[in-house]
């Protein structure tokens, strides 16, 4: 499942909601595992005021949707959650959250990292940061490259 939103999102609801959708409380799933996203304030000069996240309707679903499918043709998922916030966002605010739900633990846990390093490289969303020096596009880290590079 996927959402794209502006609104913030309660990862304890989405849990509840994710082991409801698995039936029988998740009594199937043997793990879930959790990632959320926050924007970070930084120190200094590069301290942050804020983050504005932009996409493209339709083609960033699409993305994620094929994304998402990846993780399932990859691990044995009993269901799995990707939310992603866009709007203008401040130091501290959630951004993205990942669920992933298997019968096994490691699964869960590959299946989580994987979706967020593609996410951060493959989804097509553009991040501005507000600086005290001003706004400047926030442009793709070697490091996030080197992370996704691992599943491939």
């Amino acid at each position: 499942m996927i959402r794209i939103q502006t609104d913030d999102f309660d990862v304890g609801a989405e849990i509840a909601d994710l082991r409801a959708r698995a039936g029988t409380s998740g009594a199937d799933i043997g793990g879930i595992c959790t990632f959320v996203g926050v924007v970070r304030g930084g120190a200094g000069e590069d301290k942050i005021t804020a983050m504005s996240l932009e996409h493209y309707p339709g083609m960033t679903e699409k993305e994620l949707a094929r994304i998402e499918g990846e993780a399932n043709s990859r691990w044995p998922l009993a269901d799995s959650l990707i939310v992603h916030r866009t709007g203008r966002l401040a130091p501290g605010d959630q951004i993205v959250l990942v669920l992933t739900a298997s019968p096994h633990r490691k699964a869960a846990f590959e299946a989580c990292e994987f979706l967020i390093d593609w996410l951060k490289t493959q989804a097509p969303f553009w991040k501005s940061e507000e600086t005290e020096g001003g706004a400047r596009w926030v442009e793709a880290k070697n490091s996030d490259a080197a992370a996704a590079a691992k599943w491939k």
